[in-house]
């Protein structure tokens, strides 16, 4: 994914209100924000093609390459890099750029791991980008994770010293600030080495190598030392899940415990994130502590959350002088407004997100409910990256459309396929066999075509690709599991539309970029349904992307749909997965959701039997999926209760996405 969305910024920090090096004290280390990974990723593609291109000026006369040393490019591997690549790629292949007189050197490799394996890095660099350009073979250069253990060490220090002359290192970062795979507490003279894979490394890898336990409990590694002999580093990260580690990198204090802290030393290093990873930093987080801001309503409802929050009092309680103290004086001066209007304000404001009424409320007054009270009932599009996560993240809200009365779709962008276990399709297929013999079915075609599956099965081994059949059989069987969760709310079955959409389909946990035959599918349904309301997942956290691409197809097909007449009348929100939550400062909707309506998201749930019991891909949090969105939707309204809002036992909370006619991505 190379993803181009972003939420809509609402006043926030005015740059020249004071010097950069005010604006950026917190910052121990250069980082630039981009509005989304896409303008990241052309920033640092700039960068590196300029910087081949000075290179070769420099060093080659006539493009005789073969008379000069190649510049040396350090190149990261896994998911952060991916849209780099392919922009790569692209400008290679316009001929913009050629890798010929070019050196790479990566990073790191699994062990014991064939470069012939799907998980291992040799393969995903090769196909991702090695593959696609014109670089000479004798100048790749990627840990071999063959190597027998007896001549590891002598391996380790051959690639080590290959490595010392490095032009430019692109890297990125664990969430608990590994680079590469230096772990937590790795000095900063290390060097190319073998290393113990910590637990978060290990899951952070679970998706590609379909599940934690067959995951590798080692790594080659360059050290620390190594890549900070680099001449010059650019760290990327995209995502709100890597804010928190972007903080400790740029502005905390240098500790073993956070690798990335090492940075703060090299000269020439530069930090390249988008918003999302940039969300925690100082200058971003709280503006109002470097420097003059702008203050529209929303941004002032962010200052008085936050405020709340260090005060820890709820918005009526806040007084003159918690604002004076906190370093809030400038919006009491700039607004002309006095603390307790303000305060009075922002309660009033997140009052009115509040609403039993999601589709609206039919004769009543609309003009402060987040959604319009007519037409009435609706036609509402509930969009699902995977059959399970529009009740996980929306099953309250999802069954309270259908009870008042709404028109209410459902559509699964992808199948799941790969997110259900073998030793579960294999249970269900001797249950569909029992059931058979005692219908007295055809038992010899049942059992030849299990048969085969089971055998597939028994013949794969961790992390092979899976046969299309037996994918097949996975994707049937989540189907039947979204089907029996929607009978349950009460979804009639013409209403559920499962789009397969083709990106997803590759029977491996790496998908295909985005094509225009899935965004053509988005935008048949979308006018056949011509829904009024829709909800999607505006969750970018998901641990294999799903989410992203997901969303990224709806945007593009609203490109395409903008002119449509019933499009202009149709109201957009984001809800959030099974990852994460929105912040009560992006909130425009509230769904109170009641005990007993807690217990029927749980039952919608637990329909997605393939799910439970530990799913396929749980990321880095061991809780169920319920669990998950129980305690996140009981805490929403936890918080709501501390700021002096009433007591619910639970939200469900959700951010309007405005559409711009015209230019939806803007």
């Amino acid at each position: 994914m190379n993803n181009k969305y972003s939420l809509p910024k609402d006043g926030g920090l005015i740059e020249v209100s004071a010097p950069r090096n005010i604006i950026h004290r917190y910052e121990k280390i250069h980082t630039t924000v981009y509005e989304n990974e896409y303008l990241g990723v052309q920033y640092v593609a700039d960068t590196i093609v300029k910087a081949i291109r000075t290179y070769n000026e420099i060093h080659c006369s006539n493009e005789v390459y073969e008379e000069s040393q190649p510049f040396v490019l350090g190149l990261t591997t896994g998911r952060t890099p991916l849209g780099l690549y392919r922009e790569l790629v692209k400008r290679h292949e316009e001929g913009i750029v050629s890798f010929r007189n070019v050196a790479v050197f990566s990073l790191d490799e699994f062990y014991p791991i064939r470069s012939t394996e799907q998980q291992s890095r040799n393969f995903r660099i090769h196909e991702d980008f090695l593959n696609h350009i014109d670089i000479l073979p004798e100048n790749i250069h990627i840990p071999d994770g063959t190597v027998p253990e007896a001549r590891i060490s002598e391996y380790c220090a051959s690639y080590d010293h290959s490595v010392r002359k490095i032009d430019l290192m692109i890297i990125g970062v664990g969430e608990d600030g590994q680079i590469g795979f230096n772990e937590p507490g790795s000095y900063t003279n290390t060097r190319t080495r073998l290393v113990a894979l910590g637990n978060e490394s290990r899951k952070s890898a679970a998706s590609i190598f379909y599940g934690i336990d067959y995951v590798p409990h080692k790594a080659i590694t360059m050290g620390l030392g190594t890549i900070l002999g680099a001449k010059r580093i650019i760290l990327i990260a995209w995502g709100e899940e890597k804010a928190q580690v972007i903080k400790d990198t740029v502005e905390g204090e240098k500790q073993l415990i956070v690798p990335a802290t090492c940075l703060q030393d090299h000269p020439n290093v530069e930090v390249v994130v988008d918003e999302g990873a940039s969300s925690q930093l100082t200058r971003v987080k709280t503006p109002w502590l470097v420097g003059r801001c702008l203050w529209p309503s929303r941004f002032i409802r962010t200052a008085v959350l936050w405020l709340c929050e260090q005060v820890r009092k709820p918005i009526l309680k806040l007084t003159y002088q918690d604002y004076v103290d906190n370093r809030l004086g400038q919006l009491l001066e700039i607004s002309g407004m006095a603390y307790d209007e303000i305060n009075i304000q922002v309660f009033n404001d997140l009052q009115h997100t509040i609403t039993g009424w999601p589709g609206g409320k039919p004769n009543a007054d609309d003009s402060t409910r987040p959604e319009r009270a007519y037409p009435y009932p609706k036609r509402i599009l509930i969009f699902s990256p995977h059959p399970d996560d529009d009740v996980i993240s929306m099953g309250g809200t999802f069954a309270r459309l259908v009870e008042q009365g709404h028109e209410v779709h459902v559509a699964y962008q992808t199948s799941g396929s790969i997110a259900v276990f073998d030793d579960y399709i294999y249970q269900q297929m001797d249950i569909a066999t029992s059931f058979t013999k005692l219908v007295d079915g055809d038992l010899p075609a049942m059992e030849n075509a299990f048969l085969q599956i089971k055998q597939a099965i028994a013949n794969r081994k961790p992390g092979d690709e899976e046969a299309r059949y037996l994918l097949q059989f996975k994707a049937a069987l989540r189907r039947a599991e979204a089907r029996g969760a929607c009978r349950f709310i009460g979804v009639p079955e013409e209403r559920v539309h499962f789009l397969t959409l083709p990106f997803y389909e590759t029977g491996k946990v790496k998908k295909n970029p985005l094509s225009q035959a899935d965004v053509d599918i988005i935008v048949d349904l979308l006018r056949k349904v011509q829904p009024h309301q829709i909800y999607a997942a505006g969750d970018l956290a998901d641990p294999h992307g799903t989410h992203g691409v997901c969303l990224d197809a709806i945007l593009r097909a609203y490109n395409i749909i903008d002119r449509d007449e019933w499009f202009k009348d149709c109201n957009t929100w984001w809800y959030r997965g099974a990852w994460m939550e929105w912040e009560v400062e992006k909130v425009d909707m509230a769904v109170p959701i009641s005990p007993a309506e807690l217990s029927i998201k749980r039952k919608a749930i637990y329909k997605h039997g393939s799910q439970n019991n530990g799913p396929a891909f749980p990321g880095d949090d061991p809780r169920e999926f319920w669990q998950r969105a129980e305690d996140r939707n009981r805490n929403t309204a936890d918080l709501y209760n501390r700021l002096g809002m009433a007591e619910y036992e639970a939200m469900e909370v959700f951010t309007r996405y405005k559409h711009d006619h015209g230019d939806s991505l803007k």
